[in-house]
């Protein structure tokens, strides 16, 4: 069975400190931060734990090594030098999923996919006493990047991306990654007794996030993991107790008001379709409505949101009149706060208010902007006000 290792959990640029404090609040000891990646030490149970908890990363991977190569022969032999055998099967089936290089001498993806290869079969015949392989059993992947002329290896446990919680099978034409906009939720200072707004909710992902959130409904819960079926170095119950403990964290809250706006009536319906499949339909208020009806008599809510910025309009005009009017609705609710993601450059200029923080946010490749509209904190609540509620 597995011990103690380096774990690495990929996230968007700009979340990494969303990240880490998921992790430690799973009571995992981070090691060490970089862009994108927040490093851990866990075992066996981190891994499950990890893969079903966390909200806001890409994968898990085990760091199984680290060197620097900046010729091809440096990279055979770094990548030889990995102990594959403590974690491979004799009959493992094995390939170098993706590399990716920045800043580093070795470039080409597939080249270092293929000289990887070469030494991993070079490593496993050594230890096996075989030249080839035919890699009939359980399938690992593996992940490299070279920063820097920095190799580092991580072995896959998640397979499909953790963004991918399994309820979202419509979409709208430009969705946010689920994982990206937990991560901006939980950057908020939103709380499931808070009204949520997202009036350009698409396919339903901010609110469901949040209703996953509020519920305490892990997002891995339902889902599959490829070290499920590692069970040299995973037990089967290690898994089974991680999502026993998941259900069991469920929590149905007394007051949540989270609610969707949309535009076009058909992506209304498949929000609805998204929420219930990921279980917290019951929790969210679905309408079709344009922006300019936003309006609400709450006091002290959240718009969360992922504006159009281009994707789905045909011309500039029709963006400008967006955000002018997201902006008019938004001066309107006095004390709300407003988390916005969108890589339009004159959405400030738009809204007619400068934003309280800015924050830079790669959503894939493409560069955008969280700006983030404070309104004031609501008042303390005092235990006689608390009581006369109940």
């Amino acid at each position: 069975m597995l011990g103690k290792v380096e774990l690495v959990a990929p996230c968007h640029f700009g979340m990494e400190a969303v990240l880490k404090k998921e992790i430690y609040d799973l009571g995992y000891e981070i090691t060490r931060v970089s862009d994108g990646r927040v490093y851990f030490e866990g075992d066996a149970e981190a891994i499950a734990y990890a893969n079903v908890f966390l909200r806001t990363a890409e994968r898990v991977m085990i760091n199984v090594g680290e060197f620097k190569a900046e010729t091809w022969e440096e990279l055979f032999q770094g990548t030889k030098a990995i102990p594959w055998e403590e974690y491979l099967p004799e009959d493992a089936k094995f390939n170098v999923l993706k590399a990716a290089s920045v800043k580093s001498k070795l470039f080409s993806p597939t080249d270092i996919q293929k000289i990887m290869k070469k030494a991993m079969v070079d490593r496993m015949g050594s230890h096996y006493m075989r030249k080839t392989f035919d890699e009939t059993g359980l399938e690992f992947g593996i992940r490299v990047m070279i920063n820097k002329d920095i190799v580092s290896v991580g072995l896959d446990t998640t397979g499909t991306s953790l963004h991918k919680r399994g309820y979202r099978l419509l979409t709208a034409k430009a969705p946010i990654a689920e994982n990206l906009a937990a991560a901006i939720i939980m950057l908020s200072p939103w709380r499931e007794d808070r009204i949520l707004v997202d009036p350009f909710c698409g396919s339903g992902t901010f609110p469901i996030e949040a209703a996953l959130i509020g519920a305490n409904i892990a997002p891995g819960i339902n889902r599959k993991f490829s070290a499920m079926e590692w069970n040299h170095l995973i037990n089967k119950s290690t898994w089974r107790d991680c999502k026993d403990d998941a259900r069991e964290r469920i929590v149905i809250p007394d007051k949540m008001d989270i609610q969707g706006y949309d535009i076009d009536p058909q992506m209304i319906e498949i929000a609805r379709e998204n929420a219930r499949k990921a279980g917290v339909d019951k929790y969210i208020h679905f309408q079709t409505r344009g922006v300019d009806q936003l309006s609400h008599h709450k006091k002290y809510g959240f718009i969360i949101t992922n504006p159009p910025y281009g994707e789905r309009l045909m011309d500039q005009e029709s963006v400008n009149e967006i955000y002018t009017t997201l902006g008019e609705r938004y001066k309107s609710l006095d004390s709300w706060s407003m988390y916005m993601i969108t890589s339009y450059k004159d959405a400030e200029t738009d809204i007619g208010k400068k934003a309280d923080k800015n924050r830079k946010i790669y959503n894939g490749m493409m560069k955008t902007y969280l700006y983030q509209f404070m309104g004031p904190k609501p008042p303390k609540r005092n235990e006689d006000t608390k009581q006369a509620d109940k």
